[in-house]
């Protein structure tokens, strides 16, 4: 007999499926998220094949899906997923440079967040990381499911911008869920002579130089993993690296990069706040902040400090967020001089350092 779909408001808990060809993994995560008061795992799948059959019949409002299954990897059932069924999906990945390259593809083809999966001691390291599991599907649960763009579908660049321009001011960054694609469609429109960025996204270490080094290869930028000491230069974007916060210092008439060790802000490490802070110091009306999607409210309290600063602040607008929690604080703070979709802010930003130099050569 068929299993009969539970509505998710006749439970008002969210419902789970859990898809992972390790008999283990099904069972730890079924016991992890029936624990909580808002959630059940409504079916546990070994591989896509069933799966599909289960999402079919049970609608799950939430999907954990492991990145290598036999029959059928994760991104491809993904792709499937996303393009016939679109659904909320937490991918469960290996700590390894190779499951950092797949995870990558999948937030591309719309999974809206993903969690690591220890590759020793796996029942204690999944305990140790229940809390975050069960926040991602919460999140997940309330994000708007993203389709991947069609093949094909690039992004126009832009201009280049005068060089006077580009060498004194920075493009300060900040994103957390839904932030790759973001990220993404914010860069790729860059020209080589665009502002130096720096960019903190909440990604756990061992990720971010994958993250990089994929962006480097699409845009007309440098993109890299930050590293301490450089001298920030036009044409180049610097992405935090996973569990180290970003900064930025002043060093006579050069910007410089700061890696920290120093405690998690706002349970992150990197952390937006504190790469915002240090741009309020070190750079003020010389930086331009952008806001981009995200859970909480990271930020948004060193955002407001660089307006006080003089900067002129971005936030992506709710329609284009995958999660409007980061951008709505930062605008609720009154940190925010203007919002945007986040296909206008590549093209808002240039034209505001245009304007900005035709100002200067008229004085």
């Amino acid at each position: 007999m068929q299993a009969q779909p539970v509505p998710r408001a006749a439970t008002g808990r969210i419902k789970v499926l859990i898809v992972d060809d390790s008999a283990l993994i099904r069972s730890l995560l079924t016991e992890i998220v029936n624990r909580q008061p808002d959630m059940t795992a409504v079916g546990a799948a070994p591989d896509p094949y069933a799966a599909r059959e289960m999402i079919r019949s049970l609608d799950p409002d939430v999907v954990t899906l492991d990145v290598e299954m036999p029959r059928m990897d994760g991104i491809d059932f993904l792709e499937k997923l996303m393009r016939l069924r679109p659904t909320p999906t937490v991918m469960v990945s290996t700590m390894t440079q190779q499951g950092a390259e797949v995870t990558l593809r999948a937030l591309e083809l719309g999974a809206v967040d993903f969690v690591a999966k220890p590759r020793i001691d796996i029942a204690r390291g999944m305990e140790a990381s229940a809390a975050e599991i069960v926040d991602k599907i919460r999140l997940a649960a309330g994000a708007k499911v993203r389709r991947a763009a069609p093949p094909g579908a690039a992004m126009q660049p832009l201009a280049a911008v005068a060089s006077r321009a580009s060498t004194e001011k920075l493009l300060i960054v900040g994103a957390s869920t839904g932030g790759t694609e973001a990220i993404k469609e914010v860069l790729l429109p860059m020209p080589p002579d665009a502002p130096g960025i720096l960019i903190t996204q909440h990604m756990p270490a061992g990720f971010t130089r994958s993250f990089a080094q994929r962006l480097d290869g699409l845009c007309r930028i440098r993109v890299k993993e930050a590293e301490d000491g450089e001298r920030i230069l036009p044409g180049h974007a610097y992405i935090a690296p996973g569990d180290r916060h970003l900064l930025v210092r002043r060093s006579g008439a050069n910007y410089m990069t700061a890696l920290s060790d120093a405690a998690p802000v706002n349970r992150h490490r990197p952390s937006v706040e504190v790469l915002f802070r240090s741009a309020a110091q070190a750079v003020g009306a010389n930086a331009i902040g952008i806001m981009l999607t995200g859970m909480g409210k990271d930020g948004a309290a060193a955002m407001l400090e660089m307006k006080q600063a003089g900067a002129w602040n971005l936030a992506q607008d709710e329609a284009s967020c995958v999660v409007f929690g980061m951008p709505r604080e930062a605008i609720a703070a009154g940190a925010v001089d203007e919002i945007l979709p986040v296909s206008r802010i590549a093209a808002a930003t240039l034209e505001r350092l245009a304007a900005g130099e035709r100002q200067r050569t008229r004085v």
